[in-house]
């Protein structure tokens, strides 16, 4: 009799609560739940629109209360960071500036086949106010633009070659050794374009086509070193041209080691 008074009740306290539930009375609202209390941090995983802004499409990782904790620090960051870069950019620039505008340079002009050129030079970079040092080293220098016929292969040829240059105005013609070690005939050695030329013209009227190379002699030779200005230019070494039409065959480089220098 007693469990039947107590499944009755059951049944009866069931059917209240269905009652309860069917008329809404037992639900809690879902602005309570979705409320956050005042002071407390929420999770943006913890937001109602966390699920609904996912499967949207939304942006992963942001919070979708719209305001990052992390947020301004990092955006403060990247807006002094082109502002920090063309600062360290510029502090470059001024040193090698610096560097460009302050440091001594040492050139060599040369080298001289004589000490009337170089002289010559010496008194043209003094006039331009700089102050030339002359130096004699060894070393290889051009001696001159060399005109030459090659030597016929049979001797008679060869001093038949030679009576018709006489014959024609070069009585200097002469054979002797040749640029690539082979023996050659000499039409003569020239410091000057036009005379080479010259020289040249005349061989072809007599029928010949002769050969032209540069010549070099080893010995002593001579250089000119001098301090530029900051501000100066490299020079031309036709600048120092000495005779009107001589061939020059100079060159600029840096000036030696000190302890190199005479």
């Amino acid at each position: 009799m007693t469990l039947l008074k107590t499944l009755a009740v059951c049944l009866v306290l069931a059917n209240v609560c269905y009652f309860l539930w069917e008329r809404g009375i037992a639900k809690v609202p879902e602005s309570v739940v979705a409320a956050p209390t005042p002071g407390t941090l929420k999770l943006a995983s913890e937001s109602p629109g966390a699920s609904r802004s996912d499967a949207s499409g939304g942006a992963a990782g942001t919070p979708a209360t719209g305001t990052p904790a992390t947020g301004t620090p990092a955006t403060g960051s990247a807006r002094n960071a082109p502002a920090a870069a063309a600062a360290q950019d510029a502090g470059r620039a001024g040193s090698n500036s610096g560097l460009l505008t302050n440091v001594k340079r040492c050139i060599s002009v040369g080298p001289f086949r004589d000490v009337s050129e170089a002289a010559h030079a010496a008194s043209t970079l003094r006039s331009g106010g700089y102050d030339p040092r002359q130096r004699v080293a060894d070393g290889e220098v051009w001696a001159g633009v060399w005109v030459y016929l090659p030597l016929p292969a049979t001797r008679p040829v060869a001093e038949q070659t030679l009576a018709k240059l006489k014959a024609g105005g070069i009585d200097d013609a002469l054979e002797m050794p040749g640029p690539n070690e082979a023996s050659v005939i000499s039409l003569g050695l020239y410091s000057e374009s036009k005379r080479a030329q010259t020289r040249v013209a005349q061989a072809q009227a007599l029928g010949f086509n002769p050969g032209i190379a540069d010549r070099k002699r080893n010995g002593n030779v001579y250089w000119i070193d001098i301090d530029l200005k900051p501000t100066d230019g490299l020079l031309n070494p036709s600048d120092l041209q000495g005779e009107s039409g001589r061939i020059v065959r100079l060159e600029v480089k840096g000036c030696p080691s000190a302890g190199g220098q005479s």
